[in-house]
């Protein structure tokens, strides 16, 4: 069963089951990197990483999709940490979808290069290079997208990755997840693609499960558009679509 609703730009869709989540926002976004294949006989590609994305990323690898016309990028990395790190998003999405799919081309933010600015200098000339026709994103517990954290979100950003400080809510859910042992353990800064680089996608799936994100979800949809709750810039991108789970829902 699902349900839809629209709020403003955003389209909301909400299932029962993870599972039927997952498949939903994966149908979706192969549709949109077909077509993109179809216009011009590449795509390009920004995945999201963390525990709201398996059920997503799970259905995604299953589909019938030319990755060897896809270039991915990612959304976020850690500074400071390696790819070798458990908690790593570049380990992350190799070890999930990218090893198994073997996409045209990867372009990696590496959290640990020597010459960070270079590093995000880089990556902004290859996202300018590869205008993306898909962002696969979800939403913070306290509201982020990326790791733009409502203290460092700025819905004009001059930039296109930036390194930002992580509020004490977000690395809190960075270590709920299990990705670190210890809150002292979780990175406090991290190199993020901005909200500028999100809204400038052509079309954006946001994949929201579980019932400890229903009050970020809550704020997305019903908050005045601002930095406090930065989800809400959602709602004015022309091509978004919001999937969510019952329990993300649960307060709408």
């Amino acid at each position: 069963m699902k349900n839809n609703l629209t709020i403003e730009n955003l389209k909301v869709f909400t299932y029962d089951e993870p599972k039927d989540m997952g498949k939903a926002a994966a149908d979706f976004v192969e549709k949109k990197l077909q077509i993109a294949i179809n216009d011009k006989g590449f795509a390009n590609l920004i995945l999201a990483t963390g525990a709201s994305q398996f059920p997503f990323l799970e259905e995604l690898k299953k589909k019938d999709i030319g990755w060897q016309k896809i270039t991915v990028f990612h959304l976020d990395e850690y500074k400071d940490i390696s790819d070798s790190h458990p908690a790593s998003f570049r380990k992350y999405l190799k070890e999930r979808i990218l090893d198994e799919v073997k996409p045209k081309k990867i372009f990696f933010l590496n959290g640990d290069a020597d010459d960070i600015e270079k590093e995000m200098e880089i990556y902004s000339n290859e996202l300018r290079n590869h205008p993306i026709d898909v962002a696969c994103i979800g939403i913070g517990e306290n509201g982020h997208i990326a790791f733009n954290d409502p203290p460092v979100a700025d819905f004009n950003d001059p930039k296109l990755v930036k390194v930002v400080d992580l509020d004490e809510d977000c690395r809190k859910q960075q270590l709920g997840e299990g990705w670190f042992p210890t809150l002292e353990d979780v990175p406090k800064q991290a190199l993020s693609l901005t909200i500028t680089a999100i809204l400038n996608c052509e079309t954006i799936s946001c994949v929201v499960p579980d019932e400890r994100k229903a009050k970020a979800v809550y704020n997305t949809l019903n908050s005045e558009i601002s930095t406090d709750c930065p989800a809400t810039i959602l709602r004015t991108h022309k091509d978004t679509k919001l999937f969510l789970d019952k329990g993300s829902a649960s307060l709408l």
